[in-house]
């Protein structure tokens, strides 16, 4: 396989020096010369350049002034500094904004300017293959993106159809007309409508950037309860919030976050409990929320609470999705915060958990 053709560009004010280099390197390298660096910007404008030697020491400007000049308008060329002299402000100035890939002395050793041209171009092969696989996760991340939701969406649309079948069902009085079969319909598109949902939950907060904004816990608690106690009317909610000052934090995962505990503690009630409680508790600090959300359900086995925040993990007591309490750690992981688990199977669970409060 042949050997890649290296462009090399060096710019120098004395020609004697260009014509050495040229001689000496003009079979290994695809070399271009400029007397000045109003020149070297030139050729630097029709060829594309891999590697930029450059004299510091020149009439009109100086080899770190010209690569300073040319970062933004030409960053993938490496850059290379011929000194005669030793000025280690300069060198630093330029070494520190990554303005040069390195410095060679004059006059150069053939060998030691070989080796720093081959290394250059490797660094330079690097740089554009990282930028091609960025751009290429970049273009697949974004069809991620839409497949995602395309397929979520294509997804709930006849789901929602079917929810809405049953209901319609149920109105007429119809649902134990068929034996269990409506039933079990029912009960299968719940659980796929929500995999969906904890889909996209999921999927958002990998996704989402930060963004905080205020948050008023009384509010945001009495829409989660309203929205999740449907499921279960006999659960009783004991609420008390304490929020004196304002909270700052981001809105999406803490929505998550409550939603999923407080759904938790309505689904995982005994069956056979007459008072089934939900007990919500939050203190709002200056520099943090301390939460806590218990119930008198079933409770969590010792040996299984080291495990409950890992993906898809089911218990032997409950047969939840194993997703829910894994996004909630996911969640509080991206905002900094942290929970811990208290459980029996006789008085039920209780999580606490700790919020910054970024404000």
């Amino acid at each position: 396989m042949n050997a890649p053709t290296i462009r090399v560009l060096y710019i120098d004010d004395e020609e004697n020096n260009l014509n050495a280099f040229k001689a000496g390197f003009r079979r290994q390298y695809e070399i271009y010369t400029a007397i000045s660096a109003a020149d070297g910007l030139k050729i630097l404008e029709n060829v594309p350049v891999h590697v930029i030697i450059a004299d510091q020491k020149m009439p009109q400007t100086t080899g770190v002034e010209f690569f300073k000049s040319i970062v933004k308008t030409f960053p993938d060329p490496i850059r290379i500094l011929l000194t005669g002299y030793t000025d280690i402000e300069a060198l630093a100035d330029a070494i520190n904004h990554g303005d040069i890939y390195r410095y060679i002395t004059k006059p150069w050793n053939d060998l030691e300017l070989h080796n720093s041209i081959k290394n250059a171009y490797d660094a330079y092969k690097a740089k554009i293959d990282l930028r091609d696989k960025v751009a290429e996760l970049e273009k697949t991340n974004d069809e991620l993106n839409r497949f995602i939701y395309s397929i979520s969406h294509e997804l709930r649309a006849p789901l929602v159809s079917a929810m809405g079948i049953v209901n319609v069902v149920k109105m007429e009085n119809l649902f134990h007309s068929s034996g269990e079969y409506w039933g079990m319909i029912e009960t299968c598109s719940n659980k796929l409508d929500y995999y969906i949902q904890k889909t996209l939950q999921y999927y958002k907060n990998n996704k989402l950037v930060n963004e905080n904004t205020p948050i008023d816990f009384k509010s945001l608690v009495a829409e989660l309860i309203e929205l999740y106690s449907y499921t279960d009317r006999e659960t009783n909610f004991k609420v008390n919030i304490e929020q004196d000052i304002p909270f700052i934090g981001d809105a999406f995962r803490i929505e998550v976050i409550l939603g999923n505990l407080i759904s938790n503690a309505i689904t995982y009630q005994k069956e056979d409990e007459q008072h089934k409680i939900v007990d919500i508790q939050i203190q709002v600090k200056k520099d943090v929320a301390e939460i806590s959300i218990s119930d008198n359900g079933m409770g969590i086995l010792n040996e299984h609470l080291e495990k409950i925040f890992t993906q898809f993990f089911k218990s032997k007591t409950n047969h939840g999705s194993g997703l829910g309490l894994f996004i909630v750690k996911e969640a509080l992981n991206k905002i900094n915060g942290k929970i811990s688990v208290s459980s029996n199977l006789q008085d039920g669970t209780t999580f606490k958990i700790k919020i910054p409060n970024v404000k």
